[in-house]
């Protein structure tokens, strides 16, 4: 997919980023920056393939270059941007074998949690809000809710393995799967049909079957991985 270095307007607040400020201490730091471009790069407000300016962003949180270049090589380490030699940096545009690593990925992790968890009852408070609020916002056909509901309920599922290096793992997984999600120009026909899917993860953990919840779970990814890479593989042709 051809990709241009758009004049995006990345002066005069970036769209509201200068309020982002407040975020930062006077001990701020890139970890605290990269913070605030993640969320940023996750909604959809820097999308993939766009250049951004160092300038702009630089000006917006008040922050010295140094520091945004520090920001932007950690989030190129997290693979959500990349930096292009005498073009810039970039917010990166997946390969359709990055959409297929991420789901392996996804599934070794996701399963693996499940088919540990051990006896019942489950802590499962996260997964039925998730459940809920994905629910609620296609109601309004509010799509990209529906997306990070979804999200929110997948990082809620790893979540109930109680490991830190395992949440962390899945939110860096799950940072560079929503750059794919910003590419798809129909999120109601990508996340829609997983909603119920959602619901029966939830109510098979909810009822103690931890075993069909892993069965469950494994079609779901099985299915989201194939619909994911032939809608994505028609949209791209390679990285930018």
């Amino acid at each position: 997919m051809k990709t241009t270095e758009p004049d995006t307007g990345q002066t005069d607040g970036l769209g509201g980023l200068a309020e982002d400020r407040v975020l930062l201490s006077r001990t701020s730091t890139a970890e605290r920056v990269a913070d605030i471009l993640r969320s940023r790069i996750a909604d959809g407000y820097f999308q993939p393939g766009e250049r951004l300016s160092e300038d702009a962003i630089g000006k917006a949180l008040g922050v010295s270059r140094n520091t945004l270049r520090e920001s932007f090589r950690l989030l190129t380490h997290e693979r959500l941007l990349v930096h292009r030699l005498n073009r810039g940096v970039f917010v990166r545009m997946l390969a359709v074998q990055d959409v297929i690593d991420i789901y392996r990925t996804r599934q070794l992790i996701e399963c693996a949690v499940v088919h540990d968890l051990g006896d019942p009852p489950y802590a499962l408070g996260g997964l039925d809000e998730a459940v809920s609020g994905g629910e609620r916002a296609a109601r309004d056909e509010d799509w990209q809710g529906v997306s990070t509901a979804n999200i929110h309920f997948h990082s809620a599922l790893v979540g109930l393995a109680g490991s830190a290096r395992t949440d962390e793992l899945m939110s860096s997984v799950l940072a560079e799967l929503r750059l794919a999600f910003h590419v798809v120009d129909d999120p109601r026909g990508l996340h829609q049909p997983y909603l119920v899917r959602n619901r029966a993860i939830l109510e098979a953990l909810r009822s103690g079957d931890r075993t069909n919840a892993e069965q469950l779970l494994a079609r779901y990814l099985d299915d989201s991985r194939s619909q994911m890479v032939e809608t994505y593989a028609g949209l791209v042709t390679d990285e930018i």
